[in-house]
């Protein structure tokens, strides 16, 4: 779970159990956390449909805690977005393009109490129809709900691909639940640590830099230390191509 691009928590489960196994519990511990330091902060939880739980939506309308969740296209979904998909699909068929567009409505599933709004993303091009599905706790404008706020969660898969592709966090070959938990909670802290630096590199060719290229270009470089009673020296190959932007990191993160 992140908030941006701040990890807030790392979580494992085993393959054998769903992809919100314990979402609603993790997410009340966060908001009654964030609600110590910051209580009048607009807290918005947003999740595929993986992510879709009725008892989880439930908690959130009590504690006042906003959603845009996806939702599993069904019968009743798709029979309610009929006439939008018509017009859609007619003008794909003048224009000869791809046709996009929004169609928020009020939707009430059978274990829901009440009814919430639904943003339909409804698309149509030559391989046919392809609606998606988007329960959200506010009337927002449709296109902005879908397309600028539910869409934006996406950039959180490059935050989860550092970690596992840069960080090891997929190093979980132990059989025992706790040891791979530990491994994955010290790729979190590593993680962090990178977005610490980061704040220390703008305005550097670092600056938009991945974890990965972060470590080869920035962390991996060779040096000889000389070290005497004064002070401490470090030598580096002149052929080194950031040099001239590791000397003002340094300064910045050692002052003086």
């Amino acid at each position: 779970m992140f908030c941006g691009r701040h990890l807030l928590v790392s979580y494992l489960r085993t393959s054998s159990r769903s992809d919100s196994r314990h979402s609603w519990a993790i997410l009340a511990l966060l908001v009654k956390f964030i609600r110590q330091y910051w209580p009048d902060t607009r807290i918005v939880f947003r999740g595929d449909s993986g992510f879709y739980r009725p008892r989880l939506l439930s908690w959130c309308d009590r504690n006042n805690v906003d959603y845009l969740v996806g939702i599993s296209k069904n019968s009743r979904l798709l029979k309610d977005v009929e006439a939008p998909s018509r017009l859609v699909r007619d003008t794909h068929q003048k224009v000869g393009e791809k046709v996009s567009a929004v169609y928020r409505f009020r939707y009430q599933a059978r274990s829901w109490k009440f009814p919430r709004w639904v943003v339909a993303r409804l698309e149509e091009g030559e391989l046919g129809s392809n609606p998606r599905f988007v329960i959200s706790s506010r009337y927002d404008d449709g296109f902005k709900l879908y397309y600028e706020q539910y869409c934006a969660r996406g950039d959180m898969e490059n935050r989860i691909k550092d970690q596992q592709l840069y960080l090891f966090a997929d190093r979980t070959s132990s059989v025992r639940w706790w040891t791979n938990q530990w491994r994955l909670i010290l790729s979190g802290f590593a993680y962090t640590l990178f977005e610490r630096l980061r704040a220390h590199l703008k305005k550097t060719p670092f600056e938009r830099m991945s974890a990965g290229n972060l470590r080869l270009k920035l962390i991996k470089v060779g040096a000889v230390i000389i070290r005497n009673t004064r002070r401490v020296r470090v030598l580096m190959s002149d052929a080194y191509p950031y040099k001239h932007e590791l000397t003002v990191l340094v300064s910045r993160l050692v002052p003086g």
